[in-house]
């Protein structure tokens, strides 16, 4: 090796200490409360203990339904969403290896073969050839950190891509539950309406022999068609809702609508309970709370890189090769060349640009602390919001049923009344109106119940834990298709 090679090599072994950027450490958040608010004073909620009692995987199982179990498998593995999500991770996954793959040099070789002719009258005259099998190297010692903050930068991007992936999925399982809910409420008040229906259509009957009795009015009977149609109107209408809600389970199970049909079903019973964590569980738990975080540690090694920027660039070329005329002679020891170029290149003046690079970068930082500490915040908001949905939801119930009962008793009384020749037709209908909605209300309340346990289930994380998320060490053995990985490590509060 040449002196001043010699020299180039040694300054970047004594530099590779030399490292910049901020040390990253994760943002204080607001302490969670011991207790939410929502489950102080609230029998119905209580701590898991010990936390083996939390929910892991298949969360959707603790609504005991085969079929929405089914489903919900198919969200995993044909939801388009999801896989869009997955192939992003996997493009993420891919740029970390690029990024660590900077750590070493760049080798290549282009063998020749040179054929040259002149002419009498010019010197040398006569025909040449030579055979050549140079090969480059070039190598960037990462001096201040460079290398190592880009890595940083991909894995932290990497781990947010993991992080989206796992809370679209969640997402994505979390609507299939709602429109499965939404559906089979929807059967439930077809099965009410279809049994309105043939009870008005006995009830018009009745109108009718009492009319040819001469007992009833044609008023009565016109009342009582008018009733029957509007109830027949309604539950064609209901169609509607019904094939809607059962498209969008098609297409969340990556089917076409024409080729899925979920047969007719109903809600069995009020939403089982969801085993609760402490409150702090909660940032460890959210899919969408880790992103943000990784969104952060990403934020901070940017600001790395920019502060590089200020820092000169050493570069290692070396050319060692073989040279011969004859190809007989290429691979012996007098056809050896070499070259060395080691270069430094340092910006002198860009009159502000690394200056607001930096900046920029650190004005980037500030903003994902911020939105961080909003997806804390909203993330308690969700589950205070939908604890309370679930208690005072559950307390609706209640009180609805109560009207459910005294509605149909006061249906019965009309009912007798108007046989008895004692009271008008209208006030038949006007008390079957209040006991129909009464009913179609009680099955909307259940639907919002088991709607209000999946988004809670949601807001909780699913069964989902930070610790997961893959380590720098997993993404490269994945992204290199190392098929002994099996599982992810968790990822320390670095890297």
């Amino acid at each position: 090796m040449t002196r001043h090679s010699k020299l180039a090599v040694l300054a970047s072994l004594l530099c590779s200490g030399c490292t910049i950027g901020p040390r990253y450490q994760r943002p204080v958040t607001q302490t969670p409360p011991p207790v939410l608010k929502e489950m102080a004073g609230n029998g119905q909620w209580k701590m898991a203990a010990p936390a083996d009692g939390l929910m892991k995987g298949k969360w959707w199982e603790i609504f005991g339904d085969p079929q929405l179990n089914r489903l919900e498998e198919l969200v995993n593995v044909n939801n388009q969403n999801v896989k869009q999500a997955e192939a992003q991770f996997r493009q993420a996954r891919a740029t970390v290896l690029a990024n660590h793959a900077n750590y070493y040099p760049s080798i290549g070789t282009s063998p020749a073969i040179t054929q040259s002719y002149v002419g009498r009258n010019a010197k040398g005259a006569g025909a040449s050839q030579s055979f050549s099998l140079p090969v480059a190297a070039t190598w960037e010692p990462d001096l201040w950190g460079r290398v190592r903050l880009s890595v940083e930068n991909a894995v932290d991007n990497a781990q947010v891509s993991a992080a989206d992936l796992e809370n679209m999925r969640l997402s994505q399982q979390a609507l299939l539950a709602t429109d499965y809910f939404l559906l089979s409420a929807q059967d439930m008040q077809m099965k009410v309406l279809s049994d309105t229906i043939e009870t008005y259509q006995k009830n018009l009957q009745l109108t009718i022999d009492r009319h040819t009795g001469g007992v009833a009015s044609r008023s009565d009977i016109t009342l009582a068609q008018t009733q029957l149609a509007g109830a027949q109107a309604q539950y064609s209408q209901m169609h509607i809702a019904r094939a809607e809600a059962e498209h969008a389970i098609a297409v969340l199970t990556g089917q076409l609508p024409s080729s899925l049909d979920i047969g007719a079903g109903k809600i069995a019973g009020p939403p089982p309970p969801v085993p609760m964590g402490v409150p702090s569980q909660l940032l460890e738990r959210r899919p969408d709370i880790a992103a943000a975080e990784r969104q952060v540690a990403a934020a901070n090694a940017s600001i790395g890189i920019a502060q590089a920027a200020y820092y000169p660039t050493l570069t290692l070329s070396a050319t060692p090769g073989l040279l011969s005329t004859s190809l007989a002679s290429l691979f012996t020891a007098a056809s050896r060349y070499w070259s060395t170029s080691p270069s430094v290149s340092q910006t002198l003046f860009d009159f502000g640009r690394r200056g607001a690079a930096l900046e920029s970068a650190q004005a980037s930082y500030d903003a994902t602390v911020a939105g961080y500490r909003q997806t804390v915040l909203s993330s308690f908001q969700e589950v205070e919001d939908d604890l309370a949905n679930l208690r005072y939801l559950a307390e609706e119930a209640v009180q609805e049923q109560e009207a459910v009962v005294a509605a149909e008793e006061a249906v019965t009384l009309e009912m007798a009344r108007y046989r008895a020749g004692t009271d008008s037709y209208l006030n038949v209908i006007t008390t079957q109106i209040i006991a129909l909605g009464d009913e179609q209300t009680a099955i909307t309340i259940l639907q919002q119940r088991m709607s209000a346990a999946v988004d809670l289930v949601k807001a909780l994380g699913g069964g989902w834990d930070a610790s997961t998320l893959p380590s720098v060490n997993v993404l490269r053995s994945e992204a290199l298709g190392d098929p002994k990985t099996t599982q992810n490590v968790a990822h320390p509060a670095g890297k």
